[in-house]
């Protein structure tokens, strides 16, 4: 497949995924979203709050937290390298403020793939909720109209990635996983 043809899926499936924002409810949701998946911060929260819950598996919770700000800061990172800009505003009005100006590859993807794989390598019965709440996070920001598709596959593939590498850390930290 050529760059063109890229380019123009990209624009054909962020056109129809933005054009769902229309709905009240669908762009309240992406709103949300959006809004807690901002630097992290409802990972990072659910992280800390499985670490205060779960005494036993305190660490792994810690280690999965790290995990997730790891996987974010590496996408800021990579965001100032390739300095991809954000979708034109006058073709896909956002429904979202942006904390900054470069789209690729996606940070809300990359820290809610990392917390889904994190998550459910510390307790499996968390996979029901936390795969579901990581996609959900990931589309909101094609319906904000803020980020291209293949913004949102590099930055789960970043996070999952990221994840992956720190799962035997994760796995091994006093406690372990519990299934």
């Amino acid at each position: 497949m050529r760059y063109g043809d890229w380019a123009e899926t990209d624009h054909r499936v962020l056109a129809a995924v933005h054009a769902q924002g229309r709905r009240p409810a669908v762009a309240a949701a992406a709103r949300a979203l959006s809004f807690g998946g901002e630097h992290g911060a409802l990972w990072i929260a659910a992280g800390l709050a499985g670490a205060a819950l779960d005494r036993p598996r305190r660490a792994g919770w810690l280690r999965g937290t790290a995990l997730i700000a790891a996987a974010h800061l590496a996408s800021m990172g990579v965001k100032r390298v390739v300095r991809r800009p954000r979708p034109r505003p006058e073709t896909y009005p956002p429904l979202v403020r942006t904390a900054g100006r470069h789209s690729f590859p996606s940070s809300h993807a990359a820290s809610a793939a990392a917390a889904a794989i994190a998550f459910a390598a510390l307790s499996p019965a968390t996979r029901p909720v936390a795969v579901p709440a990581a996609t959900a996070m990931c589309l909101s920001r094609l319906v904000a109209g803020v980020h291209y598709p293949t913004d949102i596959a590099a930055g789960a593939l970043l996070g999952a990635a990221t994840a992956a590498a720190g799962r035997t850390w994760l796995t091994n930290a006093p406690g372990g996983p519990r299934a």
